[in-house]
């Protein structure tokens, strides 16, 4: 299963994007290449279903100072 989005921190350079599936309680970082602060940054994230079953997945980004979103965008789907 692939997710993608876009993330934008308006003066601040994104340098990474996490994703939680425990309900943010256990992040995985995925750092980003070259990024720009005046740029949307385009994200792909593939993952592999243990299970079927209802899944929420929670996305947010990083910027440059270290400072992840303070919402997380949240996805809720199911694999059969």
């Amino acid at each position: 299963m692939e997710f993608s989005g876009w993330a934008h921190d308006f003066d601040k350079r994104i340098i990474a994007v996490e994703f939680s599936l425990d309900n943010g309680e256990h992040w995985t970082r995925y750092d980003l290449g070259d990024t720009t602060a005046d740029r949307w940054v385009s994200w792909t994230f593939a993952w592999t279903s243990e299970a079927s079953g209802a899944y929420q997945m929670k996305v947010r980004s990083v910027n440059e100072d270290g400072d992840a979103s303070p919402i997380a965008a949240v996805h809720t789907f199911e694999v059969l």
